[in-house]
């Protein structure tokens, strides 16, 4: 009976509950199966759990990209794994231990005739490398190219010449220095020659590694390499370990010659085929792309060879000499050709042809009529003041940022820009920057313009001979010499007007605010090099371009880790004939270019000169340009870095201890890419020397780079404001010629020039402030420089 009562409970008061209380009970019978009232903690725990579930996605997500990786690198499919065995010093017998690893990795019973071993025992395919001690570009190259550099330390005895408990000798730190700049892979320190008591081994490789220690990186681990115990020991932790390559060598496919040949081409005399067969390695090659051999230039491809792999990793218990012949025969057998699709093809492009007909004037549209009208009548309002027989398109490259004209009696000068009359109606010209006040100033003109006959007298200066003003000048600057603070000071030549010697110059009423087309008067090697419109988006094209060419079909692409044979076509004989010579020495690199990278424009690098190179780098000096796989001759010209400007002053010379901007004419790259650049020496017998290192930093034809030179004069007569200057110019008309630009002092006082005097050049000039006796006033001017193209951009004729 107590089952069938029903209980009733009494209903809730909503007399004083709130609007959003009341509304939680008023739920459908749909919503009833809902939590009716938001819980912060319940809000707090979804959240919480999302955000676990996004870790947890993200880990499943490396981790599957880590396997995928060492899948890659250790299947027996993958590409050999390049081992480059580089001594520390010259007493290291590297060669020794390269025939101890081989003989460890060649399976038993076979001799090791290559240096690239499969090994059955550690399942595992290795190219092992001996990098000449004292042979720079074979090291470079090998850096290039290795997944691992196993430096080698003698720990017997110490370098010739150097501090105790040194393990590394000036070769070896150079080289050091130079793998940095270039990226260091996976390393690994090996120490030989030690001891046979095992505390006196203990106490030395303890030394040699925290002497070692801060030359490598923190992740570097020292292994003993004296026994086969302690090779087998490091050879199975280099079997596991996930080795980590530099950046910029994941974008492009390359590949490492093991076998170069020619072929003559009957068609083309004096061109061949240079035959490459090796592993391709990075990302997938295309036939269709063009193809760059280190040190020779861009190249098409007339077909690529899949061979036979000629080191197949099998687990067999016998083996015989037979076994051997027959592996090496089969290392010629074709699988398959691939051949280029002419639709798909990338033009062998470098230079852009200009057309000569480019230039001509076409017929102004109606809107550019009407633009032309308006500037008309905008520029009526202010003519300018031009000199006797001087055009405007002459005076044009001297208009820049004044604030007020000249006077109406001087007015045979050139005036910077047009600007508006003070309101108080003087005619004098003044400077709005200056501190003193408009009265004062316009005082001091008019007691300097009394003065204008007794100083145009000028006794002490008039009759003075060429060779006496050369002697008064070189005294001034002698005395000067130890205050000498401004490297771009130059001398105005006696023989030639100034404003004839300095006509491409200008100057700027501000570096940094100024305007500077970019497009005005280029030279004519700016009508070969190609541009970008947005570099930045360009780029990202191309990368991505690259990466659904690498996932695409292998109809036209052929996989990582496959044995090829590139048929790069039209190389010229005398090139292929020094590969020949060279790669018996030399690792022969080949990689794959991306989109536009054939093509020339003007490349800009962050540059650093290198610390072991002593002799002065100068502007416009020939260069070889080590840019990731690529080789290339350069003249660059060095720059500053101007982070606030759009303009950047030229360098005559690159400095040490600084970075700088090093701007060359040279194909088309993408960064990241570092940057090696080496001087060659003046002897035949005398090896490149490292002159610089840098990077990539970008590709952009219209950066200007401005080279500024300071005209200097020294004052005469001095009287408070006012001063008379002279052998800044030798003749009145370059003093009127060069009046509209402004003049300063090294003590830090601005002026003008008021007007010439006497026949020899000297001038009169106004300055914001007192000038000192000793003061020497100058003229800053500024005209755009440009690199050099270079004679040839083929580096491995000079070899």
């Amino acid at each position: 009976m107590a089952g069938s009562r029903v209980q009733i409970n009494k209903a809730h008061k909503t007399r004083f509950a709130s609007k959003a209380s009341r509304q939680i009970h008023r739920t459908s019978q749909k919503d009833k199966s809902r939590i009716a009232k938001p819980d912060v903690h319940s809000m707090g725990k979804g959240a919480r759990a999302a955000r676990l579930q996004r870790n947890k996605m993200v880990r499943e997500q490396k981790r599957a990209t880590l396997l995928k990786e060492k899948r890659a690198t250790s299947a027996s499919t993958s590409s050999p794994r390049v081992i480059v065995l580089f001594g520390l010093s010259a007493s290291v017998n590297v060669n020794l231990l390269v025939r101890d690893l081989l003989m460890l990795l060649s399976p038993e019973g076979t001799g090791s005739t290559s240096t690239t071993v499969a090994s059955p025992t550690y399942k595992l395919r290795t190219t092992v490398l001996e990098a000449p001690h004292g042979d720079m570009a074979s090291c470079m190259a090998m850096a290039k190219v290795a997944d691992l550099i196993a430096f080698v330390a003698s720990a017997s005895s110490l370098c010739e010449g150097s501090e105790p408990n040194s393990y590394v000798d000036s070769f070896g730190s150079r080289c050091l220095s130079v793998f940095r700049s270039l990226g260091l892979p996976s390393t690994a320190v090996l120490i030989r020659d030690l001891p046979e008591d095992q505390r006196r081994k203990s106490d030395l490789k303890k030394m040699c590694s925290s002497t070692l220690a801060s030359e490598f990186p923190e992740d570097c681990k020292f292994y003993p390499a004296d026994t086969k115990e302690e090779l087998h020991k490091f050879m199975w932790l280099f079997r596991e370990q996930r080795l980590s390559v530099p950046h910029w060598r994941t974008h492009r496919p390359y590949l490492m010659a093991q076998q170069v040949d020619l072929v003559a081409d009957d068609e083309n005399p004096g061109k061949g085929t240079l035959l490459l067969t090796g592993y391709v390695r990075a990302r997938c090659l295309s036939v269709n792309q063009l193809i760059h051999v280190s040190g020779a230039g861009d190249f098409e491809l007339s077909k690529i060879d899949i061979l036979k792999d000629p080191f197949p990793i099998k687990e067999r218990k016998g083996h015989d000499l037979m076994d051997s012949d027959e592996s090496h025969d089969v290392q010629m057998q074709i699988i398959r050709t691939l051949v280029p699709d002419p639709l798909k093809k990338e033009p062998l492009l470098i230079e852009n042809i200009p057309d000569p007909l480019a230039g001509e004037q076409t017929w102004p549209t109606e809107a550019e009529m009407a633009e032309a009208d308006e500037i008309n009548k905008t520029k009526t309002l202010k003519k300018k003041v031009l000199p006797r027989g001087t055009s405007e398109y002459q005076a044009a490259w001297i208009v820049e940022d004044t604030d007020d004209d000249s006077d109406e009696d001087h007015s045979d000068g050139m005036i910077l820009d047009e600007g508006q009359n003070d309101s108080s109606g003087h005619k004098e010209n003044t400077f709005s920057d200056f501190d003193e006040d408009q009265a004062s100033l316009s005082l001091s003109m008019r007691d300097f313009d009394g003065e204008t006959e007794a100083d145009t007298a000028m006794t002490d200066g008039e009759n003075l001979t060429r060779e006496q003003i050369e002697v008064e000048i070189r005294k001034i600057k002698d005395a000067h010499a130890e205050d000498e603070e401004f490297p771009d000071e130059v001398d105005t030549p006696l023989d030639v007007p100034a404003r004839k010697r300095f006509a491409k110059y200008r100057g700027l009423k501000s570096f940094r605010t100024s305007s500077w087309d970019p497009k005005e008067s280029l030279p004519p090697d700016y009508a070969r090099i190609f541009a970008f419109d947005n570099f930045a988006r360009t780029q990202k094209h191309v990368l991505v371009k690259a990466l659904e060419m690498d996932q695409g079909s292998t109809d036209e692409c052929v996989p990582t880790g496959t044995y090829v044979r590139l048929h790069i076509q039209q190389v010229p004989l005398d090139v292929a004939s020094k590969f020949l010579t060279l790669s018996r020495t030399l690792p022969v690199l080949a990689c794959g270019l991306l989109h536009h990278e054939s093509k020339m424009s003007v490349l800009h690098f962050s540059i650093k000169k290198h610390d072991s190179y002593d002799a002065p780098i100068k502007s416009k000096e020939t260069l070889v340009f080590h840019v990731g796989f690529r080789q290339f001759i350069a003249r660059p010209v060095f720059s500053s870095d101007s982070l606030n400007s759009e303009k950047h002053k030229m360098e005559r010379f690159l400095h040490a201890g600084r970075f700088s901007i090093a701007s060359v004419y040279a194909p088309i790259s993408f960064p990241p890419l570092p940057l090696i650049a080496l001087k060659n020496g003046h002897g035949e017998a005398t090896s490149p020397a490292i002159a610089a290192v840098g990077s990539l930093r970008s590709i952009d034809p219209d950066r200007i780079i401005l080279k500024k030179i300071i005209l200097t004069g020294y004052p005469q007569r001095v009287s408070k404001l006012k001063a008379t200057v002279r052998f800044m110019f030798h003749n009145p008309e370059d003093v009127r010629w060069f009046k509209p630009v402004e003049v300063w002092t090294k003590c830090g006082r601005r002026g003008r020039i008021k007007e010439p005097v006497g026949t020899h050049g000297a001038m009169k000039c106004l300055f914001n402030s007192v000038v000192q006796q000793h003061d020497t006033v100058c003229m800053s001017l500024y005209k755009r420089a440009y690199p050099k193209w270079p004679d040839q951009l083929i580096p491995i004729l000079d070899a």
